[in-house]
């Protein structure tokens, strides 16, 4: 439940990266800035259809491989909700909840069905275009079943947000502790969705009813901001504080080192209210440290309560959305002067208990190359941090996946244990996590996308020394000797579709046949889903659709040819169901056929499976005769 909860989390912040832009239109679009009505209505289109958005958003990133059509599940079952659910009890209006259980339907389902194999007569229904199919029907259901269980479900949420809401400064003193504390783990996304989005209703001025403490606020709710307000003076203040403090307890011969690193993460936070960096550096070092860190932010946000101080923002409290909604708030001034006490406390809280419980903060620890490249990293080619990130996280065997959010790399591992904290830090990680045996989280910062997309093709190569590492390719110098790097071992090939494996020599076509386009063996397929052999990476996927190219994570280049001039067809009778560039595992489905068509139309639906860049090494069949899909020890490469 952890774990799903943790995706639940990471799939919010894809919906969630919309609202600097609504938060942007919407603002400058009002009277007391630009006085743009348009402006402001395109703003309000995005906050006014948060739900779908959230819908369709939260689907795609609970898809396995993020894939349009999981987007598509997320708004049918949302458009299907909504507008059976109101037939049953007309006052029913879910809200984001609509969106958030429709994006968790239409994912989980997507993953279920996007390749679901039926019948040749209904071939044309299988795979991701049934998923809407599905998704329609289960939604359909859950709506006749919310139609009468949602009602004591909302009072319920109703009555906790009232009680919360009139708990006046405990309420929003624990909502703030509790934000912070949970940071660790990704769920505070859980709650903020909860209090961002569904606590509290407003009416506009067009009578239009408005949910939750962003949307009141933007929309002009006076009595909205009180569960955003506290955060300015912790983000703007009090954590570029706690940088202060950790730079003048560095060691002075480290001070020159991570002081450009500590000035980077603290103006972050100071300009756009980015924590997660600063927070990431010192929150495994000292529970103690982190839980006062949430106990002050707790306090701020009680004090900002008992000053009346109401302001807000659309993405979190940093100085551009304090200067931005600056006309919205209410004493927004008093926020600057709460700043600057919450900043001298972080400082004097910090620099006291670095020293006194000797806390190795950065440019504190008793390895003197510790840290060294973390404080230029940012030079570093994110090819090479790349190759070390993977290296720290024990090597390419030993991981699974790879994931991100906003500051984030989420990855999952065979065995965390073998996760190098030292490693990754060395090279720009601002903090680890490991959550269990195979859940590991790597703060990186803002560039987070970048280092997640540059390691995916690594992991997919075996992730080889860079050219610009000297040290690696020292240490790594065997991996430069593609004959080594070149080999299948038996297992770890399977059978890609099913069919009868024939010699290339009965290829009905010389340049197969005689093997000018390198070794391997063709298959006469019976099934209608040609599947990946291998783990590896797509490299290419004909615009004909009619072959595939992968390479192994060993190095291998791999082309799968279906049928003989099948170029021809111009793509009719083949559906591709991965693209170029994704990563994929033995098994994956990659290409739809409608063998009954190719068999009528092309000369032969031999399918050749070709080895293109062997040199030395040698394809050995191990196996001939009919197979099933997914049969292993097919053959060896060595």
């Amino acid at each position: 439940m952890f774990s799903f909860l943790q995706k639940i989390g990471k799939s919010l912040m894809f919906p969630i990266a919309t609202l600097p832009a609504a938060a942007l239109l919407l603002r400058f679009g009002q009277d007391d800035l630009l006085g743009i009505p348009f402006m402001s209505a395109a703003g309000a289109g995005i906050i006014d259809n948060l739900a779908i958005i959230f819908a369709i958003g939260i689907a795609m990133g609970l898809a396995h491989d993020g894939n349009g059509g999981a987007a598509l599940a997320g708004a049918v079952a949302y458009l299907v909700l909504t507008s059976s659910i109101v037939t049953i009890n007309e006052t029913i209006n879910m809200g984001v909840f609509a969106g958030i259980l429709s994006g968790i339907v239409g994912g989980l389902l997507y993953n279920k069905f996007y390749n679901v194999k039926f019948p040749q007569w209904l071939a044309f229904f299988g795979g991701r275009r049934f998923v809407p199919i599905i998704t329609a029907a289960t939604m359909t259901i859950l709506a006749g079943l919310l139609g009468y269980a949602w009602p004591p479900i909302q009072e319920g949420i109703d009555s906790a947000g009232e009680w919360i809401l009139n708990a006046g400064m405990f309420g929003v003193g624990a909502y703030g502790f509790l934000n912070r504390l949970l940071l660790p783990t990704g769920l505070h996304h859980v709650i903020n969705t909860v209090v961002w989005f569904d606590f509290g209703t407003f009416t506009d001025a067009s009578g239009e009813v408005v949910r939750g403490e962003i949307n009141r606020f933007l929309k002009g709710d006076p009595t909205a901001g009180p569960f955003l307000s506290g955060f300015f003076p912790i983000m703007m203040f009090g954590l570029p504080a706690a940088c202060l403090a950790m730079y003048a307890t560095a060691k002075k011969e480290r001070k020159a080192i991570v002081g450009g690193m500590l000035f980077s993460i603290a103006f972050t936070s100071f300009l756009t209210g980015i924590t997660e960096p600063i927070e990431f550096s010192f929150m495994f070092l000292s529970p103690i440290l982190y839980v006062v860190h949430a106990l002050l932010t707790g306090g701020s946000m009680m004090v900002a309560y008992a000053l009346d101080i109401h302001h807000g923002f659309g993405f979190s409290a940093g100085a551009i959305d304090f200067v931005l909604n600056y006309g919205l708030a209410k004493n927004p001034l008093l926020l600057l002067v709460m700043g600057l006490v919450v900043g001298v406390i972080y400082f004097f809280i910090f620099y006291f208990l670095i020293l006194k419980l000797d806390l190795k903060t950065p440019g504190r620890e008793d390895e003197d190359e510790e840290g060294a490249e973390n404080a230029s990293s940012s030079n570093t080619a994110v090819d090479v941090r790349a190759y070390h990130t993977i290296e720290g996280l024990g090597g390419v065997d030993n991981i699974t996946a790879v994931g991100y959010c906003t500051t984030r790399l989420r990855m999952t591992v065979k065995d965390s244990d073998l996760v190098n904290e030292k490693e990754l830090k060395r090279h720009g990680a601002m903090g680890v996590m490991k959550i269990n045996k195979t859940n590991v989280q790597v703060v990186i910062g803002t560039a987070v996308e970048f280092l997640g997309d540059a390691m995916k093709p690594r992991l997919a190569n075996g992730n080889p020394a860079p050219a610009a590492s000297s040290e690696a390719a020292g240490t790594k110098n065997e991996t430069t000797e593609e004959p080594a790097m070149k080999q299948i071992i038996a297992k770890d090939f399977e059978m890609p579709i099913q069919g009868e494996i024939i010699p290339l020599s009965e290829v009905p076509d010389d340049v197969f046949a005689q093997g000018m386009m390198g070794q391997g063996f063709a298959i006469m397929p019976t099934g209608n889903v040609l599947h990946s052999p291998v783990d590896g990476r797509i490299v290419s996927v004909f615009p004909t659709k009619h072959a595939i190219g992968i390479e192994t994570d060993t190095g291998i280049e791999l082309l799968i040819h279906v049928g003989l001039d099948t170029v021809k067809l111009k793509g009719e009778g083949f559906e591709t169901l991965v693209e170029q560039g994704q990563l994929v595992q033995r098994g994956d489905a990659l290409l739809k056929l409608d063998l009954t068509f190719l068999k009528a139309n092309a000369p032969s639906v031999a399918t050749p499976v070709i080895f293109t860049n062997l040199t030395e090494q040698k394809v050995t069949m191990l196996k001939n005769g009919f197979q099933e899909q997914g049969t292993a020890s097919i053959l060896k490469v060595e």
